[in-house]
C-alpha cells in the first residue's frame, strides 16, 4: 500500500484524471481502472455497475464499517472540446497564472481528485460511519449513467443515508436545482410541387402553429410560478433545434424541432406536454388529415432529469452546512444527479470545488484554493464520521 507520506496530492490526481479523455461519447473504463488501482493500493475494494453496452461503468466503494453511510458522488464524463479554442492541451493539466487548466478540472474531476486524495486519510481514521464513493458516467448527456447504480443501492450495494454531490458550487451548499426536460416533435405532412400547394400538407406550417403554442406556454410560465432563489425565477422554455423542407418550390413534407424546459421544482411537466398534444389534436391534425390521412404529429420525451429540492430537515443539507462552516443554502438553474437521488428517497445535497461559470467552456480551469477548501471539507467529514 502507498504510505501517507507518499500519497499523491489532489493536484497530482487531478492531472491524471484530466489526462483521460472521458468525453461522454467515449469510454470511461481506462479512468475507472486507474481509480480502482488507486483504491486497491489503499486497501479499498470497489464494484462496477456496467452500462448496458459494457463500454462504460459506474464505480462504488466503501470505507469503514458495513452499513449505511455518507456518499460522495461525482461523474467521470466531460463535455466535448470540439470547436473550442484552447490555449493549451485540454487533456493535459496546465498551470498558468495561478489556475489549473484542463477539461473537467472544474466539472467535476476536481471533486473526484479530492475524494481520492482523502482516501488515505479516511483509512487512517476509525470511522464509526462508513464513507461511500459513487463515481458515475454520462451525467453530461442526461444523468443516464447514475441510474443503474441507484437501482442497486439497497440491493447489491449499501444505500447511503446522505449523499454529497460534488458539482462545482465554489464549496457553497446547494439544496435545489431546476430539472431539464427535453422533447422532440416530428411533423409529417405531404410534399408536392409548390404550384399545387393545395394538394399537399406543409409540415413547416403546422410546426409553426405548434411553435406558436409553445411561445404562449413560455409567456405563461414567465408570468406564473416564481421562485426568487433561482435565476431566472421561473421555468424557462426554448426551442433549440429545427429542421424541415427540401427546397423553396416544394411543399415541405416533414419538419422536426427539439425543445426543452428548465423546470422549477413542483412544476407539472406532464400537463404541459398534454397541452401541446391536445393543441396538435384540435388545431392541426384535423386539417392535415383532410388532405392526407397519413399526416401525423408525434411529441416524444427524449430526456428528463427531475428537479431537486431537498426535504425539510435533510440530514445531507445540515451535514454539508456543518462541514462547510456555513449557514445559508443556495439554488441553481443547472441540473445534477441530486434530483435522481432525492427521487429515490436518498437524501442529497450539492457542494463541490470549482466555479460553475467555468464548466463546459474553453480553457476551463479550477483554482488550487478550491481544492484546498474541499480537502478541509472532507477532513471535517472524517472527523464527524469518527464521533
Amino acid at each position: 500500500m502507498t504510505s501517507a507520506s507518499t500519497a499523491p496530492s489532489p493536484r497530482e490526481i487531478l492531472a491524471r484524471l484530466v489526462s483521460f479523455d472521458t468525453t461522454s461519447s467515449k469510454t470511461n473504463l481506462p479512468l475507472l481502472a486507474y481509480v480502482e488501482d488507486f483504491l486497491a493500493q489503499h486497501g479499498v475494494t470497489s464494484s462496477r455497475v456496467p452500462s448496458p453496452c459494457g463500454e462504460k461503468a459506474s464505480l462504488f466503494a466503501s470505507i469503514g464499517p458495513a452499513g449505511s453511510g455518507i456518499g460522495l458522488s461525482g461523474h467521470t464524463d466531460v463535455v466535448p472540446v470540439t470547436g473550442q479554442s484552447w490555449e493549451s492541451d485540454p487533456f493535459t493539466l496546465t498551470e498558468r497564472d495561478g489556475r489549473l487548466y484542463g477539461r473537467g478540472s472544474a466539472d467535476m474531476k476536481g471533486f473526484l481528485a479530492c475524494v481520492m486524495a482523502a482516501v488515505p486519510m479516511f483509512k487512517r481514521r476509525k470511522l464509526a460511519v462508513p464513507i461511500h464513493i459513487l463515481f458515475s458516467y454520462d451525467e453530461e448527456v442526461g444523468c443516464t449513467g447514475v441510474r443503474p447504480m441507484i437501482a442497486e443501492l439497497g440491493k447489491s450495494l449499501p444505500a447511503p443515508r446522505a449523499i454529497i454531490v460534488g458539482e462545482p458550487t465554489s464549496m457553497t451548499v446547494v439544496d435545489a436545482h431546476k430539472g431539464p426536460v427535453r422533447f422532440q416533435v416530428e411533423v409529417t405532412g405531404l410534399p408536392t410541387h409548390s404550384s399545387m400547394a393545395h394538394l399537399g400538407v406543409n409540415a413547416i406550417t403546422y410546426a409553426g402553429r405548434l411553435l406558436g403554442e409553445l411561445d404562449r406556454i413560455e409567456q405563461e410560465l414567465k408570468a406564473g410560478q416564481q421562485n426568487a432563489r433561482f435565476t431566472p425565477s421561473y421555468t424557462t422554455l426554448q426551442v433549440g433545434l429545427i429542421n424541415g423542407g427540401t427546397a423553396p418550390n416544394i411543399v415541405a413534407g416533414a419538419c422536426s424541432f427539439a425543445w426543452e424546459m428548465r423546470a422549477l421544482p413542483g412544476l407539472d411537466v406532464e400537463a404541459i406536454r398534454k397541452r401541446l398534444e391536445d393543441f396538435a389534436a384540435r388545431r392541426c391534425l384535423p386539417e392535415m388529415r383532410e388532405v392526407s390521412p397519413d399526416a401525423d404529429i408525434t411529441i416524444r420525451l427524449t430526456g428528463q432529469v427531475p428537479a431537486y429540492l431537498a426535504r425539510a430537515g435533510s440530514e445531507a443539507v445540515s451535514l454539508a452546512l456543518q462541514l462547510a462552516g456555513q449557514n445559508e443554502t443556495f439554488a441553481v438553474s443547472y441540473a445534477a444527479e441530486a434530483g435522481l437521488f432525492e427521487e429515490a428517497a436518498l437524501a442529497s445535497v450539492i457542494c463541490g470545488p470549482g466555479d460553475i461559470a467555468q464548466a463546459h467552456t474553453a480553457n476551463e480551469f479550477i483554482v488550487p484554493s478550491e481544492l484546498d477548501k474541499c480537502m478541509v471539507f472532507l477532513d471535517r467529514l472524517a472527523d464527524w464520521a469518527t464521533q
